[in-house]
């Protein structure tokens, strides 16, 4: 496949009006979802990308070895080959364009010059990054890279996934406001401090977390809000059910912007600029909330929760071992098991067709229904005997002694 020219994409989101957004975690995050969108990375879920770096090798790697070009292609269009076969037909993804799109992105942010090298550690934390997924999950990966066995944050490998973390936004022309330098990691994490999965995850999902890292909550928020429809007017455009983030006046009566108005800047009637404003993910009508907040008075509402974290162990999982294990032998007292006694139902003697060996349960005639179905067989036909039934007969008779 040949390259494309690096700057193509670069060129595509200049053409947009990202540049003109006031605030730079917004800008810089609707950027980025610019990019994983045209890239079709907004398709791509986390988990995929784990799969798609093991059956190319680069778990095995070291993460500061480097890769060729051809292997980073490799690994780049084996991610949408596998995303063809989890989609219909007809929303096939071109995966020559995608993979030369991403793949020129890549160099771009990461080679600054033309060795046709690229670092396994700086595929992993973009792509990890860029994909689809919940961001717990994702810093879930990240942190398993950067900890030691004993599942520790390691503050030097802190430093270099903040570095290839922060090339992001600098791809996209935001490393004045969002850019690495030194001593970055101490300022979030003291050295003194161990920090476990849930120190971190704690730390870089809160509100408003790193000042460094503010636009990566920002993009699930973006790809969140999307859909979202408020069936309301925004009082600059008079756009009607307008999409994305709703602002709303705290001074202003009844004043409400769309997600344009507010990020450009744009106003109308007295409203200002240095007005607070409250920002909104979803809506809720005006006679709901009425009802929320008689409800609230009188104690029919419990107070909203702080949303809650998961937990997950401190201590890293161990790896099963498998090398001991050996394969099962046919036989009952090979793996363990004690031949059957063939005490079942009362009855004694050898099972038919199995010399030596007692029970009356054909085992090779089970039904479909479950390892209780199994299929009475009886025994073999053997010499009257008498029968002796239970509980024995009383007598007719009653004794008049």
């Amino acid at each position: 496949m040949e390259l494309e020219p690096r700057v193509a994409i670069l060129q595509d989101l200049r053409l947009q009006t990202f540049d003109s957004i006031r605030f730079a975690s917004y800008r810089t995050a609707s950027k980025l979802r610019y990019i994983q969108k045209s890239t079709n990375l907004h398709l791509v879920d986390i988990w995929n990308v784990i799969e798609a770096f093991r059956e190319n090798g680069l778990n095995t790697l070291e993460p500061q070895s480097e890769v060729s070009v051809a292997r980073l292609e490799t690994l780049v269009s084996s991610l949408y080959h596998n995303l063809n076969k989890r989609l219909p037909t007809a929303q096939q993804v071109p995966v020559d364009s995608k993979a030369g799109l991403l793949l020129n992105w890549l160099l771009a942010a990461y080679t600054s010059d033309n060795s046709g090298k690229i670092r396994v550690f700086s595929i992993k934390v973009a792509l990890a990054t860029m994909c689809s997924g919940k961001l717990v999950d994702k810093l879930r990966y990240i942190f398993s890279q950067i900890s030691d066995g004993a599942g520790q944050l390691v503050a030097w490998k802190l430093g270099e996934f903040l570095r290839e973390v922060l090339a992001l936004p600098a791809a996209v022309y935001e490393s004045p406001t969002f850019h690495y330098k030194e001593g970055l990691e101490e300022e979030i994490f003291p050295a003194e401090n161990k920090v476990t999965v849930n120190d971190f995850m704690a730390t870089l999902m809160s509100e408003p977390g790193p000042s460094c890292l503010v636009w990566l909550p920002l993009v699930h928020r973006l790809a969140t809000v999307e859909t979202i429809v408020h069936p309301t007017v925004c009082s600059v455009c008079h756009k009607e059910n307008f999409t994305g983030f709703r602002y709303r006046c705290q001074r202003c009566h009844a004043y409400q912007l769309c997600q344009e108005c507010f990020w450009h800047g744009k106003t109308s009637l007295n409203h200002q600029n240095d007005h607070e404003v409250k920002e909104y993910s979803s809506y809720k009508s005006p006679s709901k909330q009425i009802g929320h907040s008689l409800r609230k008075s009188f104690r029919c509402v419990p107070e909203k929760t702080v949303q809650v974290l998961p937990r997950f162990p401190d201590q890293p999982e161990k790896t099963l071992n498998l090398s001991h294990i050996v394969p099962p032998s046919p036989l009952p007292s090979h793996n363990g098991f004690s031949d059957p006694s063939g005490l079942v139902h009362g009855h004694h003697g050898p099972h038919p067709g199995l010399p030596g060996q007692h029970g009356l349960f054909d085992r090779s005639a089970r039904s479909t229904r479950g390892p209780q179905a199994a299929v009475w067989t009886a025994p073999a036909a053997r010499p009257a005997q008498p029968c002796l039934a239970w509980p024995p007969l009383l007598p007719t008779t009653r004794s008049t002694a």
